[in-house]
């Protein structure tokens, strides 16, 4: 009796190579970068849009703060807590004008200027992305409207 030489089996063993994962990686990178380069110039629009909408809500605040207290605020700050030396301080309407103050989409506080660009009696604008005066792009002061 002799016995048949026993054949090993090669175990396969189960997962990708290198090369596969190599693939994937670079196919996940492409499309990353796609995505990348449509949603970037949206998030963009979308910030300079949620700017324009703080600022037209502390605008229309403003001119509440106007009606009541026969001046326009000399700061962001006046919408929310009654200034000191406010001439008639039972004039100022109970918890504000807004319930929060918010701050542009950078972080950064919106300004106020009276009188305002243009003639008008009140300017209130953001700086914009790089929270400095001027700018061009993205970089340039936003105003309502």
């Amino acid at each position: 009796m002799t016995r048949a030489p026993s054949r090993r089996r090669r175990q396969r063993k189960n997962g990708f190579t290198l090369v596969e994962l190599m693939v994937v990686i670079v196919i996940i990178g492409l499309l990353g970068t796609v995505v990348m380069i449509n949603v970037l110039p949206s998030l963009d629009q979308a910030n300079r849009t949620k700017a324009q909408a703080d600022i037209a809500q502390l605008t229309n605040a403003a001119e509440q703060y106007r009606i009541d207290n026969f001046a326009y605020p000399a700061t962001i700050e006046a919408l929310k807590t009654p200034p000191a030396g406010l001439a008639q301080p039972d004039r100022y309407r109970p918890g504000g004008y807004v319930r929060d103050i918010p701050a542009d989409p950078w972080g950064n506080p919106y300004q106020v200027r009276i009188p305002g660009r243009d003639g008008g009696p009140l300017d209130i604008y953001s700086f914009g992305a790089d929270g400095a005066p001027g700018g061009e792009g993205e970089n340039a002061d936003i105003y309502a409207g």
